[in-house]
């Protein structure tokens, strides 16, 4: 059985006794370790990253899957990106362990069941050989995430993995593994912390790279988001007033409004030969 650094002895020890200056310190010592962890499987990402648009782009669908921090933190990254980059939330989805909807009840015997996974995956959502399922799991060996990727692998469903554990389990039942080392945590097996920290950059680095290049994004502007509250508006209509000076900000906030966003605005101009 490989070595689980995850659950390794911290490298710091009588925490009770060090001051919040102390704690704080080593804390961010450890913290400073994540984004080189990550810099150095930039290679692995951009596999799955490259996998990923190509489903995609043939009109398959995204799932990120996990059981507690990573479950959550690919929820999260489910509930912005459609709005954040006017997607269709069916094809950026998450399953989480225990289910979306009780993501605040923290159920975390809910990471044993080998089942819900898979049967989440294709029965809810009929997962198919043109979609892309990621894992999440930071030990590589968490059973709900493990026994989901195996039933992908056997099914033809293309998938990928984030752990923090090298030659993990998770990885020989995926397409795509992604193994970022972190070490003992800080508070040993407290996985929330540096491998968690991880999988959130992970998350964004592939949601993000993805949007970019599926041209939710132009230059270096958001141009397809939900209009979900004011500070969106005004950020489009600055945005539209700086691709379009001769417009007034009135009247962009107005056609913004009107058509629903952005794009749309700026594509209903173009019918008009208003820009």
């Amino acid at each position: 059985m490989a070595l689980r650094l995850t659950e390794q002895p911290s490298l710091y020890d009588h925490l009770e006794t060090k001051s919040v200056a102390e704690l704080l310190r080593d804390i961010n010592t450890e913290d400073k370790k994540v984004a080189l962890a990550v810099e150095a499987v930039l290679p692995d990402i951009e596999k799955l990253v490259n996998a990923a648009e190509a489903r995609l782009r043939a009109g398959g669908r995204f799932f990120w899957l996990g059981a507690g921090t990573g479950g959550k933190i690919a929820v999260l990254d489910v509930l912005e990106v459609p709005n954040t980059y006017g997607v269709d939330p069916e094809i950026w989805q998450a399953v989480l362990a225990g289910g979306n909807e009780n993501l605040v009840l923290d159920l975390e015997e809910a990471e044993d069941d080998v089942e819900e996974g898979w049967r989440t995956l294709s029965g809810k959502h009929h997962v198919t050989p043109k979609d892309i399922v990621v894992g999440i799991s930071a030990s590589g060996n968490t059973p709900f995430v493990l026994a989901a990727m195996k039933a992908c692998k056997e099914h033809g469903i293309p998938c990928g993995s984030i752990c923090n554990n090298p030659g993990s389990p998770i990885s020989q039942y995926v397409d795509y593994p992604v193994e970022v080392v972190m070490g003992p945590e800080f508070i040993t097996g407290s996985t929330r912390m540096k491998s968690g920290t991880s999988q959130k950059l992970f998350c964004d680095m592939v949601s993000t790279t993805l949007m970019v290049r599926l041209g939710r994004v132009e230059g270096n502007r958001m141009v397809c988001a939900n209009l979900i509250n004011n500070k969106v508006v005004d950020r489009l209509t600055r945005t539209m007033v700086e691709r379009n000076p001769q417009l007034s900000y009135e009247y962009c906030e107005e056609v913004i409004k009107k058509t629903g966003g952005l794009k749309k605005a700026e594509n209903y101009l173009k019918e008009q030969g208003v820009i």
